[in-house]
Order: structure tokens, then C-alpha cells, then sequence
């Protein structure tokens, strides 16, 4: 199975190790997260070409007949080129539609004004794991009811597992025992390494934090983790970009995904 983009490359390969599985229909392939049926985007369809007139309705239908218990419908394009086609007719839809930047580095530089004070490491008990739990939730932008927290336990239970067979690591900066900022890491074992989850707890916000987390990680992998290249997947509208380009990340491709919510 050939997939173009690589955010969705890596995003896919992730997915393989945690348990997900993939179904080629030529025009798209269908990926299943069996574990996790809430993660959008564990049971989504990749299709291969952009949107055609008509291909909104076609398409979310298609979804429908492969996932007929969801009550999201989530759809992507194995593109680099950000072509979408008729967005038009996803706008109309309701869909939300994400253009995610894909960055690369093969290198890194220091942030200017690195965070000194906490203690960099990795998580490694229940205690660590359980506060990236509750940090997640946080910093959650979608609304965390019932559902949103089990699906968060679910995904992050699925990362500790890749972590515990040797995929991955996970870093945390630290005021004591208190986790403030954290990240993934995880490895393709082929030179690649792909960033995951990079967030501060609210309160810990504009210290530097996240920047000296990320260079960390970063010299971690490209040296002791023996990757060529790290994959970043980021927000064009959300201030972190910012860091990860000061850092030496490249903007590369643009990931599209299009999510219609569950009815209210």
C-alpha cells in the first residue's frame, strides 16, 4: 500500500503498531481503530485524489457503508500539494476542514532563551502517565465529556504501549513530581521519527517550556535514537509553529483532513 503524504505515512504507521487496521479499496483506503471506534482519526477513509463535484455526498456516504455505527464521518487526501478540489461543497457540508503543515529537520538549533529550571526526563511510572492523562484533558479543545475522556485513556494507553515495546519515548519537563510540558517520539526504525502530542499544562505556558522539550528530543533522536529525519505535523494558525521553525523544522507538505462532528 503506497501513501504519498508523509504525515499521513507516518500517522498510519503509528496506527499499525497500536493495533489499527487498513483495508486498500484502490480508490481509498479504509483504516479501523477496533480499540478506540471515538478516535476520528484511527477509523477514517484516505482517499487518493481530491474532491470532484459531487464527491462530498458520494464520498460521506461511502463513509457511512464502511463505518455504520460512527457518528463522525472523517475523510483525508493522501496529497503533498494541498489540492483539495471542490471545498466548497465540504464547507456546505459542515465539514471542518484542516490544513495541517508537515515539517521536517534532519538538524535542530537551541531555542534562544531555553527553560533551565525544570527537570527534563522521561515518563515512566503510573503517576507520569496518569498527569499526561490529566494533562491532556486540560488542554483539551474539544468539549471533555464522558466519551472525550475515554477516548483520550484509550489513545494514550495505546502510546504507553508502543513506548513499552521499544517504538518510541515519551519526554516530560518537570517541576518535581508535577509533569508541566510533555511529548512523543516515536521511530519508524528506517531513519524516521515522528513527533507526537506536544503540549504545556495551561499554567506553565510562555516559559520556554515546550521549545527546550522539543530541542531535547529532537537532539534525542537524531542522535541516540539514530533518526535521519524528524516529522512534525502543526497548526499554521497556532503560535507553536512559530517554535518549531526557530528550532530548525522546515514546512514541507500540507496534510488535509475534513471531519464532520456527531450531531448535537
Amino acid at each position: 500500500m503506497e501513501i504519498k503524504s508523509l504525515g499521513y505515512r507516518t500517522d498510519l504507521l503509528l496506527l499499525e503498531l497500536s493495533g489499527s487496521v487498513f483495508e486498500d479499496r484502490g480508490e481509498y483506503v479504509v483504516v479501523r481503530t477496533p480499540d478506540n471506534p471515538g478516535f476520528w482519526w484511527g477509523n477514517f477513509l484516505l482517499y487518493r485524489t481530491p474532491f470532484a463535484p459531487g464527491d462530498t455526498k458520494a464520498r460521506t456516504e461511502t463513509f457511512r457503508q464502511e463505518f455504520p455505527d460512527a457518528e463522525h464521518v472523517a475523510l483525508g487526501i493522501d496529497s503533498v500539494d494541498a489540492e483539495i478540489g471542490a471545498e466548497d461543497e465540504l464547507i456546505a457540508a459542515g465539514f471542518d476542514v484542516d490544513r495541517s503543515v508537515v515539517m521536517t529537520a534532519s538538524e535542530v538549533v537551541a531555542p534562544r532563551r531555553p527553560n533551565e529550571e525544570a527537570t527534563y526526563r522521561l515518563l515512566s511510572s503510573d503517576d507520569d502517565w496518569e498527569q499526561l492523562v490529566q494533562q491532556s484533558l486540560a488542554t483539551a479543545t474539544m468539549t471533555v465529556d464522558e466519551d472525550y475522556v475515554l477516548f483520550t485513556r484509550r489513545k494514550l494507553a495505546a502510546k504507553r504501549a508502543l513506548v513499552e515495546a521499544g517504538h518510541g519515548t515519551w519526554f516530560g519537563a518537570f517541576d518535581g513530581d508535577r509533569l508541566q510540558s510533555s511529548l512523543g517520539l516515536m521511530f519508524d526504525g528506517k531513519g524516521l521519527a515522528r513527533f507526537q502530542n506536544v503540549q504545556t499544562s495551561l499554567e506553565d505556558r510562555d516559559r520556554g517550556l515546550a521549545s527546550t522539550l522539543v530541542h531535547r528530543a529532537s537532539t534525542y533522536g537524531l542522535t541516540e535514537g539514530g533518526a535521519r529525519t524528524l516529522v512534525m505535523v502543526a497548526d499554521p494558525e497556532y503560535l507553536a509553529i512559530r517554535i518549531y521553525r526557530a528550532l530548525g523544522f522546515d514546512d514541507t507538505e500540507t496534510q488535509l483532513g475534513f471531519a464532520l462532528p456527531p450531531a448535537s
